[in-house]
């Protein structure tokens, strides 16, 4: 029991931080079909510019995580602008684009504050203790912050008009324009809610893992494998997804070495596709 319950949090503070990464991965994939490669610089860019701000510019912590979220936002709009809508169609033009960004924002990192390991300061100090069980506050705080997210993601989507439209233009985005949907104004939406949901995941995991130039690399291959188990083009199965990736990158570190329970996620992760080649909630085309 005294591994069990922390345990759980570590696999709902995973899943919440992996789904909130990965909805703005599949937000411009499941609208323009844009697999944004470069997304796991911005997650990586988020916890870097949150840490200027409350480190190096002493903002307070929970006005830095807003503000950084809002930077990397605009951050989403310019990419989407300058960088992604010219290459709407094109596969091989969006991977160049997407690989150079993520060189530029590496680099940058690498060259101002060096390649070694940075930590955030904890956004919510101090300890939970219940008998034998104790859970950090910065475990729970992190997973409170994703949950509401997610929440909101859902609501946003579902309930709002910019939500209906996004939802549109993934169906069918010459319809969509037909119907007088102004499809630049949407992506641009979508690519600044994606990097903004990003930047947050980024802030949290810096605090909770800590921040290094290359943290990102890890992240997109995470994103990446949960899009894909989830269901190309499905927004529902990336939650599933999230919680069974998270669970077993929280479980399978108890009973067995780094790199071993890593190799057993991956082949788990292939067993399920194998099973359901198009995802939980993927369809055909």
């Amino acid at each position: 029991m005294d591994q069990v319950i922390p345990a759980i949090c570590n696999v709902l503070v995973l899943s919440s931080m992996y789904i909130l990464a990965a909805l703005g991965f599949a937000f411009l994939f499941n609208m323009l079909g844009i697999l944004n490669f470069s997304h796991g610089a911005v997650y990586m860019i988020g916890g870097y510019v949150g840490y200027l701000l409350i480190v190096t510019f002493g903002v307070y912590k929970w006005l830095a995580l807003p503000l950084a979220t809002i930077a990397i936002a605009f951050l989403g709009v310019f990419f989407e602008k300058y960088c992604f809508r010219r290459f709407v169609g094109d596969f091989n033009g969006i991977v160049m684009i997407c690989v150079a960004i993520t060189v530029i924002l590496q680099t940058t990192v690498n060259i101002m504050l060096g390649a070694k390991s940075l930590a955030l300061p904890p956004f919510a100090e101090g300890i939970l203790a219940f008998g034998p069980v104790s859970i950090s506050h910065e475990r729970i705080v992190t997973f409170a912050i994703g949950a509401f997210l997610l929440v909101l993601v859902i609501w946003f989507v579902n309930w709002t008009r910019w939500g209906m439209q996004m939802q549109a233009i993934a169906q069918n985005i010459e319809g969509a324009s037909l119907q007088g949907i102004n499809i630049n104004r949407i992506s641009a939406l979508a690519s600044a809610v994606g990097c903004g949901l990003a930047a947050v995941a980024g802030c949290l995991m810096g605090a909770f893992k800590g921040l290094g130039p290359f943290m990102g690399d890890f992240m997109l291959v995470k994103t990446l494998m949960l899009v894909i188990l989830a269901g190309l083009g499905s927004l529902t199965g990336i939650f599933l997804a999230g919680l069974v990736i998270g669970g077993l990158n929280a479980v399978l570190p108890l009973f067995m070495s780094g790199g071993s329970s890593e190799a057993t996620a991956v082949t788990i992760v292939v067993v399920l596709l194998l099973i359901r080649p198009r995802g939980f909630f993927g369809h055909e085309a």
